[in-house]
């Protein structure tokens, strides 16, 4: 059974630092294209950040300079490390892993900066 299961989401301070990780459960890990999105309360879900399977990334503007995504293909493993954390920055991230036309998602793990 394929799984994706995110990590490293809890609350820090504004200004503070987290990594999450989300390990997927699929033998092909490297060819997948991999996604970090994020859903605060009563908003849309939106794409944080991307990382295709040779490697070159993607990030939204207001998580530039700010945000780094990266993968271990060896872990079967993609981080997203986020530096200078806002208040704004607190939703529930999400892990997505894409290969043409098949599309998994973790559960999810819960990101809370406070002011």
């Amino acid at each position: 059974q394929v799984q994706l299961v995110e990590s490293g989401g809890g609350l820090v301070q504004a200004g503070g630092s987290l990594r999450l990780s989300c390990t997927f459960s699929v033998s092909t890990f490297r060819i997948y294209n991999m996604y970090w999105y994020r859903q605060a309360p009563e908003k849309q879900r939106d794409l944080v950040a991307s990382i295709t399977s040779d490697g070159g990334t993607n990030y939204a503007d207001f998580v530039k300079g700010r945000f780094t995504i990266s993968r271990d293909n060896a872990k079967k493993t993609v981080y997203l490390q986020m530096n200078s954390l806002k208040p704004e920055d607190t939703a529930v991230y999400y892990c997505n892993g894409r290969l043409y036309g098949t599309s998994y998602w973790g559960k999810g793990t819960l990101v809370t900066v406070s002011s």
